[in-house]
């Protein structure tokens, strides 16, 4: 390639993540991994023998663009179990590759140039660069800790004509924070009579801890009608590199989503969607899967109990937020290279969740981990 040419970039202000950076540098010191939310355990023996079957009996070409009927059949019916709505597979339901392009597909469908997209910070990083290269803007609603409540005042102050699509997550990464009651109603108020879309990344919607319920769109009728809903398997049967998700809408919001889909990735692959239709003929794996994460939520809250760090509370998803600006006046993304290199233990600052660098004095952790993983982290942070 010529030296000389220098592309104009569509996003001038993206570099390279948190999460390379410190994968990387924690590879450097071989330090224990506490930051990345992919778990270092196996999935169910099950699912791998269901995907080899699937590709000995010979599903390894090119699915149906909107996934394999079976796996969406499945889909729906478990939707309609656990939140009473009914989705109809052949025009509602889409399996993608990976809820990060369910995200990406929804967003490039449905936000146009102009438009405003409001989302809640800290944030998962895809999602302003996803409204960017829509042409549209970016609105962030900040959320402050220690409660990282959703100051819904703010978010009605925000709202105007231009405003397309507002994105929500919960369980919420990085907080752990789950919507309640009064989010709900907040978000049902705010959005009644107008043409304003809900965009809802709910990745973790079966880690929500001490027998509170999952607000999914698709619980509240007057939501599931403006809302696309984003789901994953990866998170939900430890499964991340499989890169198999999907997305729920009403088919008018559906059919423009995968009008994107099909000339992004045309269909997630073959022999996953077989393997995950089958294992969901038992749904022991996700109903249980709240239970198995909060023995670890428990597990890692008991061994930091000596530590220095003020943990704050987690209701839903495999993270926990940390405090440590009273013993220390680091920035968050000095604290945590220093936890690598001096303590040999991998976390997250959570500064790297605000566009403008918010800086409170938390990191995140992980407990998607083995039991000794979690110990073992833990007594290296009960050292600093």
């Amino acid at each position: 390639m010529n030296e000389a040419l220098k592309p104009k970039s569509k996003l001038p202000a993206v570099g390279t993540t948190i999460f390379t950076v410190i994968g990387q540098l924690a590879a450097r010191h071989d330090a224990i991994n506490l930051s990345q939310g992919a778990p270092n355990f196996p999935c169910n023996p099950e699912l791998i023998r269901y995907a080899h079957e699937a590709m000995l009996d010979g599903h390894n070409q090119y699915a149906p663009m909107a996934g394999v009927m079976a796996l969406r059949e499945a889909i729906a019916a478990k939707v309609e179990t656990l939140y009473g709505h009914a989705y109809h597979p052949a025009d509602e339901v889409t399996v993608m590759a990976s809820a990060s392009e369910g995200l990406f597909s929804a967003v490039t469908a449905l936000v146009h140039p102009g438009d405003e997209v409001i989302f809640f910070e800290p944030a998962f990083d895809s999602y302003a660069p996803m409204i960017e290269l829509q042409g549209a803007t970016p609105v962030p609603v900040k959320l402050s800790a220690p409660d990282f409540s959703i100051p819904w005042d703010e978010v009605q102050a925000k709202i105007g004509p231009r405003t397309r699509m507002i994105v929500v997550n919960s369980p919420h990464n990085p907080t752990g924070k789950v919507l309640g009651d009064a989010d709900i109603e907040a978000l049902k108020r705010l959005t009644a009579g107008t043409d304003i879309v809900i965009l809802s990344d709910e990745v973790y919607e079966h880690v929500v801890f001490d027998g509170a319920p999952h607000h999914s769109m698709s619980r509240h009728a007057e939501l599931a009608e403006r809302s696309v809903v984003v789901a994953s398997f990866g998170k939900t049967f430890h499964v991340t590199g499989w890169r198999v998700g999907y997305c729920l809408a009403p088919r008018a919001l559906m059919d423009e989503i995968r009008k994107v889909h099909q000339f992004a990735v045309f269909a997630a692959d073959t022999p996953m969607q077989y393997a995950l239709a089958r294992l969901m003929e038992t749904p022991a794996d996700y109903l249980n899967l709240a239970g198995f994460y909060q023995q670890k939520r428990d597990l890692l809250i008991d061994k930091l109990k000596d530590s220095r760090l003020k943990l704050l509370p987690s209701a839903g998803s495999f993270f926990m937020l940390a405090e440590y600006g009273h013993f220390s006046g680091e920035a968050d993304s000095a604290f945590v290279q220093r936890l690598i290199v001096e303590h040999g233990v991998a976390t997250i600052p959570v500064s790297a969740f605000y566009r403008d660098g918010t800086d409170q004095r938390v990191i995140r952790l992980s407990f998607a981990k083995d039991d000794a993983t979690l110990a073992a982290g833990a007594e290296r942070l009960c050292q600093v």
